[in-house]
């Protein structure tokens, strides 16, 4: 095909804010996870599809499965829909301990 660009499972974004290597980043409609440190406005190679453990809520448990959004204010992982994007589902149980802050999330790479 002439007009294929590329396979889509990463693409370069510029950073909305400063990231490191393993941080979920919201860029419009855009979620994924940084694949390296990048400040405010570099380019950063993100991950938009797999399995990833991100920063959670810890008052929050989950049951896998269940839907997950990114909290782009607090920058981190719910399972409140208001306000907050859907970026993928739960792929295991986490309890709501307040050390329970890593929920495992498969991203669904939509928008």
């Amino acid at each position: 095909m002439k007009n294929f660009v590329q396979p889509g499972n990463t693409i370069t974004l510029t950073a909305p804010y400063a990231v490191a290597s393993g941080d979920g980043l919201l860029v419009g409609s855009i979620f994924g996870v940084a694949s390296g440190t990048a400040a405010l406005g570099e380019p950063v190679e993100t991950a938009l599809v797999g399995v990833f453990d991100l920063t959670k809520i810890g008052s929050q448990a989950w049951a896998a499965g269940v839907k997950v959004y990114w909290d782009n204010t607090n920058k981190r992982c719910t399972t409140v829909a208001t306000d907050n994007t859907l970026i993928g589902v739960a792929t295991e149980a986490v309890a709501s301990g307040a050390g329970d802050t890593i929920g495992r999330v498969r991203l669904n790479a939509a928008f």
